[in-house]
């Protein structure tokens, strides 16, 4: 079996916190970091759910995307996904690594 020092390192913890802890004791502590997780995430969802900040949630049930988006009238009236909507709403990726190769090479520096 080939094992790199990462794994190895942390092979050697998992063991060292079995060995000082103790299997139940391990056991616990990961039932409740996940009560945890799980409490977090029912916080984040009510909270979200009574949120008056946003009186809209989902986009489809704006009525001015409604609005736009009406057969009869609307500016996008193809639908959303039409051809129209997806000329104006939609991006697109623009590869310019080849160009920023070219400035490093000039002695550009960047601040990323």
């Amino acid at each position: 079996m080939k094992m790199n020092r990462r794994g190895f390192i942390k092979a050697c913890g998992i063991m060292t916190g079995y060995a000082m802890l103790g299997v139940n004791m391990t056991k616990e502590a990961v039932a409740a970091t996940m009560d945890f997780v799980g409490i977090r995430q029912k916080s984040v969802y009510a909270t979200d759910a009574n949120s008056k900040i946003y009186k809209y949630r989902k986009s489809q049930d704006n009525p001015m995307i409604k609005k736009i988006y009406d057969p009869k009238s609307g500016f996008l009236h193809e639908g959303p996904c039409g051809h129209m909507s997806h000329h104006l709403l939609h991006t697109h990726y623009v590869d310019r690594s080849a160009r920023v190769k070219t400035l490093k090479a000039k002695g550009y520096k960047f601040k990323i």
